[in-house]
Formats: structure tokens, sequence, C-alpha cells
């Protein structure tokens, strides 16, 4: 799996798509413009974009107020974070003590809640927040313990990485949906949404603030009408492809990393303004001929 440059482990993770978005962007002449995510959770695409020159500015937003907590904070108070960083100690107590203020956020001042989204992060299984438990067991009896994922210089080696680009870096606290109509009239022609939404089927379980499926209608009726170049991906789930039946759907390979890790099949979605290489490692689906194999099966 490709190493991410984001400080947070994050379930869905994009960063190993890199090269798929990058040969969007190049195809359909974008580079150096500027590339928005309505949901960044890890942004360990949108870094990896930025770093690589794809793109030369992006537009993060997350409306996860710990999400927002934790970008806004290692932007703005990068000493600060790294300081608590270097001080704390990996233990079971602090474990709790983070716990405690993540589950009372609502009451918490913003770095505070960054520093404990981070640590959960590091220390649960798969990077959940809150939906999951300490890696290693509440008594640490497994083969790994809860500070395996807690490398201090590493991590503060890429929040010093971040900061040095925090001038093209825009952060927003908005709903989805807000971030899109706030920004598409804003940003420039050279502008392309990567939109990667909770998953369908999981994302109860994964994320903090997840979807209902009068949820996806709604992203789905926006972009629909969005005017900008964008792509989508999400969870291969039938009800998503009917969604957005009106345009080109692709099927690739991603490497899921929440639980077991395996192999699993994501859509990639293409508005009307944005060109798919043909050489491209996706399988465009044939709506038609997937409906003669169901027929041919009954």
């Amino acid at each position: 799996m490709a190493s991410t440059p984001s400080p947070l482990r994050y379930p869905g993770g994009k960063a190993n798509i890199v090269s798929m978005v990058s040969e969007i962007i190049k195809d359909n002449k974008l580079c150096r413009g500027h590339y928005a995510e309505p949901y960044a959770g890890g942004g360990g695409l949108a870094l990896s974009l930025l770093f690589k020159g794809h793109v030369h500015y992006i537009h993060l937003n997350d409306l996860d107020r710990s999400i927002w907590c934790f970008w806004n904070a290692i932007l703005k108070n990068t000493e600060e974070f790294i300081s608590r960083i270097e001080k704390v100690d990996i233990t079971l107590d602090e474990w709790y003590r983070q716990r405690k203020i993540q589950k009372d956020r609502d009451n918490q001042n913003n770095l505070d809640v960054a520093f404990s989204t981070f640590f959960l992060n590091r220390t649960n299984r798969s990077g959940v927040i809150l939906k999951a438990g300490v890696i290693g067991g509440l008594e640490q009896g497994g083969k790994y313990k809860l500070d395996c994922r807690f490398n201090k210089q590493g991590l503060i080696d890429k929040i010093l990485r971040i900061k040095k680009y925090k001038n093209r870096i825009n952060l927003y606290n908005l709903d989805a949906i807000d971030f899109i109509k706030a920004t598409r009239g804003e940003l420039p022609a050279k502008t392309l949404y990567c939109i990667d939404p909770p998953y369908f089927v999981k994302g109860s379980t994964l994320y903090t603030n997840y979807y209902n499926p009068e949820d996806h209608k709604k992203i789905a009726s926006l972009l629909n009408r969005l005017g900008k170049p964008w792509i989508l991906t999400y969870d291969d789930a039938p009800e998503i492809q009917e969604l957005y039946k009106s345009k080109r759907q692709y099927r690739f390979n991603l490497n899921y990393s929440a639980g077991v890790k395996r192999v699993g099949t994501e859509l990639l979605i293409a508005s009307n303004k944005v060109s798919i290489p043909h050489d491209l490692n996706v399988s465009k689906i044939s709506f038609q001929a997937e409906k003669d194999e169901i027929f041919r099966a009954m």
C-alpha cells in the first residue's frame, strides 16, 4: 500500500489512487490548478497531489469538527501541536484521557479536540476515532501495542512538511453541499472537485458523520447539476450506480485497511466535463451487459 503524506490514518483513504487522479488531471489540462475535496478526511490524496506539483492549491473541507480541528491546529498552531506530540506519553491512561476529551468535544477547546483526534487516530484500530477500540486491546495483550502507529518523529516530519505549504491549503468546516455551493462560483475554471462521500454500505460503522440514503440522494442531485469538472469515488453499490445512471461509471481496485486488509472494488464516476484516459487502470461499466448477465443467470 502506498504511504501517505497525511499524519492521519483514515478508513477509506484515497492516497493510493494518486496516480489515477493525477492522470485525470493531466488529461483534462488541469495541472497546476485548484483541487477541492468536500470530504477531506485524512487528506492524503490532496496532499500528495499538492506535494508532487500536480495542483497548486487545495481546498479541504470536513464537517466533522474533530477532523477540522486537527487540520486547523497543524496549519495555525503547528509549534504547540508538535510540542504536545513530543511531550505526550503513549499509555493506556493517556488513551482514556484523550477518549474522554473526544466524547465531550463540544465542550472542549479546538486545540484539545485536535490533539485528542490525532492521538486516538494513531492509537485506535484502523484509525477509527470513536467507533473502534485501542490497538492491542484494553489488556494490551495483542501482538501490537497502542504505540505501534505512533512514530513521533515521523509524524512531526509530516506536519512540518504540510506547514511549508500552508499558504496553498484552504480549510473549511461546512456541510459538503454548502461547501460546493459556496466555492463553485469562486474557484477558477481550472478546478477539479474530487468527491469521496462516506461509504453507502458501511459508513455508519466508520465515520462520525455518516450518510443515510436521503443524504446520498441530495449530493447526487447537486453533482448532477454542477458545472465544474468533478470525479466521484464510492463503494460499489447498486443504489449509487442508480443515482448516477446518467454519468459514465467505472470500477477500480482499492486496498482497504479498515479491519482485515484486502483489495476491494470501488466506483469512479465522472462528470460530463471530465475525460477519462483510455490507459487508466479502470473498467467501464456497461449497464446493458450487466443486465444481460443477470438475465442469463436467472
